[in-house]
């Protein structure tokens, strides 16, 4: 009995498996793998040059994909439609972890921003990635309850979700991490558009998100150093060596790549580390120099290939709410890779924010596979 339940665990392993969309699976499996080489590269030379293990992030970032992996295929085995009740404890414990963040003695300060938690070992978990799930899975079951009746979310359902998101984006401003606030505010509009609530919900929450950008500059409420990055942003010759420095390096980085790039291994910029953080935020500007336009362009369209499947699935499922969570998960994968690659050539300010599925850091790998996995759990409900 114990062989025949042993092999019967397996062949539904391998069914699971094999039910995946595969196009996703292969499109993530690629930006991993191009982001472990990528993260190595960035950090391989200057390690060794400081007598260092070569391979330190290498090993970490291969951990980090484990986990991350282990989380994604677990959030596959329930069924999405499920989590309506687990959604409170989810979102409840994002919230704690938002709190003890922002308590003295617990929470970590890294690069001006109250955002970590840290744990013997060097390990560090910041709870805001992973709030983006509790909030994208609390809004969606409360948008999605009102169609099950066959009508459309009310005003006060609305105001519901919006409540449920308050709170939790309230403590991540307080850290301050304006790059994530912006990320979870383009999910939130993104899954009210989709829910058949009234439109004007959509243009009065653009119209308050421009407005209050403007007023919290005014203020005072963003930070100065945050206020120099908008001004490099404007203009990058106005302060060239502190705000503006890794704006002008990381565009000099990515345009020195050429079309086939330097090589891996072999990027000057990168090897002499002339930009700061690269193998967490800036990650693209080593693709940049070492893959060049057409190695940079083959990660453009795998994440293409991510959106379209990711698009598909949410198309296809009955379900409002599995619909809500796919949509909430694309448009925070979108808009946050959009920021990330348009921050490092300039195109938008810079807000420090990871590119999905290749920086370095375990609570947004982790919060990245987990995205993924609810993305999958929607496709192998709806086949």
């Amino acid at each position: 009995m114990t062989i025949f339940r042993t092999r019967s665990r397996s062949s539904r392993i391998r069914e699971n498996f094999n039910n995946f969309d595969r196009v996703l699976t292969f499109s993530v499996a690629a930006l991993l793998l191009i982001g472990t080489l990528l993260v190595w590269a960035a950090t391989k030379s200057w390690f060794a040059s400081q007598n260092l293990d070569p391979q330190y992030y290498l090993k970490r970032h291969i951990v980090n994909i484990l986990i991350g992996g282990l989380l994604a295929y677990l959030t596959t085995l329930i069924d999405y439609r499920l989590l309506r009740a687990y959604t409170p404890i989810v979102w409840g414990l994002a919230v704690l972890g938002l709190v003890a963040v922002i308590i003295p003695g617990i929470g970590t300060t890294v690069n001006g921003a109250r955002a970590w938690i840290s744990f013997p070992g060097g390990f560090q978990i910041q709870p805001a990635e992973l709030a983006k799930i509790g909030i994208i899975v609390g809004i969606s079951m409360i948008l999605a309850e009102k169609r099950d009746s066959d009508k459309n979310p009310t005003d006060l359902d609305v105001l519901k979700a919006l409540g449920i998101a308050a709170l939790p984006i309230i403590l991540i401003l307080l850290q301050p991490d304006l790059g994530t606030v912006v990320i979870i505010s383009a999910a939130i509009v993104a899954i009210i558009g989709t829910s058949g609530a009234p439109t004007r919900w959509v243009v009065g929450l653009l119209l308050v998100a421009l407005v209050g950008g403007f007023v919290a500059v005014k203020a005072g409420v963003v930070s100065e150093y945050q206020v120099k990055r908008l001004q490099s942003f404007v203009d990058p010759t106005a302060d060239p060596q502190m705000s503006g420095y890794q704006l002008r390096q990381s565009r000099i980085t990515i345009g020195s790549g050429g079309v086939l790039g330097k090589g891996l291994f072999n990027g000057p910029q990168t090897n002499g580390r002339f930009v700061p953080e690269q193998q967490t935020d800036f990650i693209f500007t080593v693709a940049g120099e070492e893959l060049g336009f057409l190695g940079s362009g083959f990660i453009l369209l795998c994440f293409g290939l991510f959106f379209y499947r990711s698009f598909r699935i949410a198309k296809r499922t009955n379900d409002l709410f599995g619909r809500l969570v796919v949509v909430g998960v694309i448009a925070w994968f979108a808009f946050q890779t959009f920021e990330n690659i348009g921050m490092t050539m300039g195109m938008v300010p810079m807000t420090g924010v990871p590119l999905p599925f290749m920086s370095y850091g375990g609570s947004s790998m982790f919060a990245n596979l987990i995205g993924l996995g609810l993305i999958q759990n929607v496709h192998l409900r709806t086949r």
